[in-house]
């Protein structure tokens, strides 16, 4: 049995809202006690955690890992390896993979792969629609049976309202989460941009924000009327944020979340043809992210997240609107997040329980917190060590970022999974 004692750590608890120094004891992957020794516990490794904080371990709701299907970007080992060193225990995989993640083999494959790589946690969402076509409802029952946390058809359209409405309706009759990233696919196909000023003076076709408000509109009316529990992924306006918070004003039970990219960047970044600000939703307006940051700051948005699409140099390297969207961000996540404390735009408490302990619940799963009998799922970093974005440091295959030479704060020095170390520095 392997025991561990992380010595001295300084305990920021997102749940009690409370801060001590302290000794956290792990045995069998659990945790099994905090402050107190238990009778005859002898540890088998000690980590030294003086001057460093001990959070829960993150959890990101949204990474796309590229296997199956295109490990020419990115794979599932190197991908992990990569949370592991950023700190992120637990990674939710979308079903747009190929083959998409529409039956109970392709989430086998998947969990067999992650098990095998061991470096984090991976869960899957599992295909609203057969294939993500919008046509026929998927076997949303045996993606649950198969280890599947919720259903999702990411940002691929379905065009038909009943379908979608009946597709919900299924979800909540087996108590399933439904995870939208709001898209209304006839406003923004062929978009690249949000439409406003840089992009009709770059001459970039644009996507409205009415795009994300009329998707987030039309699937708030249908989760009224079915009642199944949904999750709104990938906030980009305060439009977005606005329809949102008016929802939960009315008793709705919805959840949100928001890239830490679209906190810190904004249309103005895409200036220069800048292919690594080229992300889905577009990046959009100074107002926009402001309200965004608002909307954290008040809890209308319940998470942050990755949003993590590793690619390779090729997928860049083309005209702006010819790029693939998407940014490297697994490395990025917990020290942007922690900028936002720098900032004062919230407290240190918020920023990891939006990293953990809500993302967590929202996934219905028993980690994002520190406390007896949880599993033993930990990230100890150091707040104070300043260091630069290098690409080629970072773990992840990907390298596509566009915060390279950002002077960022917040360094993981160990990450536990189940009680064991998976990653020291």
């Amino acid at each position: 049995m392997n025991r561990l004692l992380v010595a001295s750590g300084l305990i920021l608890d997102p749940v009690t809202e409370s801060v001590k120094t302290s000794d956290v004891y792990i045995a069998e992957g659990k945790i099994i006690a905090i402050d107190h020794k238990p009778d005859g516990f002898e540890a088998d490794q000690t980590i030294d955690a003086t001057g460093l904080i001990i959070s829960p371990g993150l959890v990101d709701l949204c990474a796309r890992l590229r296997e199956p299907g295109f490990e020419f970007k990115a794979d599932i080992s190197s991908e992990t390896i990569a949370a592991a060193s950023a700190g992120i225990t637990t990674l939710c995989c979308p079903p747009d993979t190929d083959p998409v993640i529409d039956e109970p083999a392709v989430v086998e494959l998947i969990h067999r792969k992650a098990a095998t790589a061991s470096h984090a946690n991976v869960i899957t969402l599992g295909a609203l629609t057969n294939g993500l076509e919008g046509q026929l409802l998927s076997e949303m029952a045996a993606l649950q049976a198969a280890g599947c946390v919720g259903v999702s058809n990411c940002r691929r359209p379905v065009a038909n309202t009943l379908i979608l409405r009946r597709a919900y309706s299924y979800a909540a009759n087996i108590g399933m989460t439904v995870f939208i990233e709001p898209d209304e696919h006839w406003l923004s196909t062929g978009g690249c941009a949000h439409d406003g000023p840089v992009a009709t003076r770059l001459g970039l076709q644009g996507i409205p924000v009415s795009a994300e408000t009329v998707a987030i509109t039309r699937a708030l009316e249908l989760v009224l009327e079915t009642g199944v529990k949904a999750h709104f992924g990938r906030l980009s306006s305060a439009h977005g944020a606005e329809i949102i918070q008016r929802a939960k004003e009315r008793g709705m039970d919805i959840t949100a979340d928001v890239s830490a990219h679209q906190l810190f960047l904004n249309e103005m970044d895409i200036n220069s043809f800048n292919s690594m600000c080229h992300v889905m939703p577009p990046l959009r307006s100074q107002r926009d992210m402001e309200a965004l940051r608002k909307a954290v700051r008040d809890g209308v948005i319940d998470a942050i997240c990755s949003d993590h699409q590793p690619h390779e140099p090729d997928a860049k390297q083309a005209p702006f609107a010819s790029t693939e969207p998407g940014i490297s961000s697994l490395e990025t996540l917990l020290p942007l997040t922690l900028r936002l404390v720098n900032e004062q735009v919230i407290p240190t408490y918020t920023a990891l329980s939006l990293l953990s302990t809500q993302p967590a619940a929202i996934l219905g799963l028993n980690t994002g917190v520190l406390a007896e009998n949880r599993p033993a799922d930990i990230c100890i970093y150091d707040p104070e060590h300043e260091w630069q974005l290098d690409t080629s440091a970072m773990r992840s295959r990907g390298k596509n970022t566009p915060f390279t030479g950002w002077n960022l704060r917040g360094k993981v020095r160990y990450t536990l999974i189940n009680g064991k170390l998976i990653h020291s520095a």
